[in-house]
């Protein structure tokens, strides 16, 4: 028998409204609890609905309100996620003083050049070229590299702090100026020129999937529950993960790709859908939206977290991938600069990423 539209549709509801409200249940059974190995593997399957449901409930608030704020969202939602995996995981007793940074920095390749690259892909596949707004994608773009370089490269060249560390004076200043771009951009984007950020025709058009007040209300509540979910699963689960990598024998910022592509998945799913309806501009919103809010909002949630957390904080980058994010640099101004790109482009940002994952993991 076949399954209908509208039936994978009344599917998709239904398994993304009972798994945050059963992750939700198990989290407080096993809180304060230490669950065995056994239990905490029957977790991570729920862990990942969480985060899959919760990108969902935000794409059905994010197509109510529109673009771009949808994808302004989306950004966010994943973005907490991202900050609540970080600081529970840096509350373990080992040392986790470059988790911070390897995650963020893993975040950033990942939407740089995996998911642009997969969007560029999808898009040139379909039409010969992908097409987008090179002002809005540039100023998105240009917003990111700041970011990355005045948080993560700043602290390698910085002297008033023994090692790739900030002052705590400039660690505030770091978190303030960020989260002052990141504001700037969200102005920009979605009140002084948001037609610079919409794909071609979307203003006046609609993809026929309306959705109702009732449902945007049922979903901002589930997404909630999902988000409490997936932070306190992560608590639970912070120790499983380490172990694996330590017993993989893989280096430490591993652990921070592993998260980065747990939490950027749905997200990535999102661009690519995106892209494959003509969107590629919503596509390109996602990937630096993602990339904007996983440093404007994460350094400064982590600085904060700092005054609670012991333990230094390295945030300054390695030479490899200082490397890797100036090449990310280059290639992408040469890719946004035209306003389209071919399949090339798609296959040069991904030919970076796997660069950067075989890299964390054979440095």
């Amino acid at each position: 028998m076949a399954v209908t539209p509208a039936r994978r549709v009344d599917l998709l509801r239904r398994w993304t409204s009972w798994v945050p409200l059963l992750a939700a249940v198990v989290l407080a059974i096993a809180w304060g609890k230490h669950p065995g190995d056994g239990v905490l593997i029957a977790m991570v399957p729920l862990l990942a609905g969480a985060v899959f449901a919760a990108v969902h409930h935000a794409e059905v608030v994010a197509h109510k309100i529109g673009e771009p704020f949808g994808s302004l969202l989306l950004a966010v939602a994943v973005t907490v996620i991202e900050v609540g995996l970080i600081v529970m995981l840096m509350t373990s007793d080992k040392d986790t003083s470059t988790l911070a940074r390897d995650t963020v920095f893993a975040a950033v390749m990942i939407c740089l050049n995996g998911i642009v690259g997969l969007v560029l892909l999808v898009g040139a596949l379909k039409r010969h070229h992908a097409n987008f707004n090179p002002e809005g994608t540039g100023a998105a773009f240009a917003t990111v590299i700041t970011l990355a370089f005045v948080t993560l490269v700043l602290p390698r060249f910085s002297t008033s702090a023994p090692g790739p560390e900030f002052t705590a004076a400039q660690l505030a200043f770091a978190a303030t100026a960020s989260l002052a771009l990141y504001g700037l951009f969200v102005f920009t984007q979605t009140v002084r020129h948001r037609e610079f950020y919409l794909s071609e025709g979307e203003a006046d058009s609609d993809d026929g999937h309306e959705v109702v007040a009732a449902d945007a209300w049922w979903s901002l509540g589930l997404l909630l529950v999902s988000l409490v979910a997936v932070v306190g699963l992560a608590k639970l689960e912070s120790g499983g993960i380490e172990h694996l990598v330590q017993a993989a024998g893989l280096p430490q910022a591993v652990v921070g790709v592993v998260i980065a592509l747990m939490v950027l998945a749905p997200e990535s799913i999102a661009a690519v859908r995106a892209a494959s309806t003509d969107r590629v501009q919503n596509g390109l919103n996602l990937a630096y939206g993602s990339a904007m809010a996983s440093i404007g909002l994460t350094i400064p949630a982590i600085a904060v977290a700092m005054i609670w957390l012991d333990g230094p904080l390295t945030l300054g980058l390695a030479p490899t991938q200082i490397v890797l994010l100036v090449m990310s640099c280059f290639v992408g101004i040469l890719t946004i600069v035209p306003g389209r790109a071919q399949t090339l482009q798609g296959g040069v940002h991904l030919a970076i990423l796997a660069a950067f994952v075989f890299l964390s993991i054979a440095p």
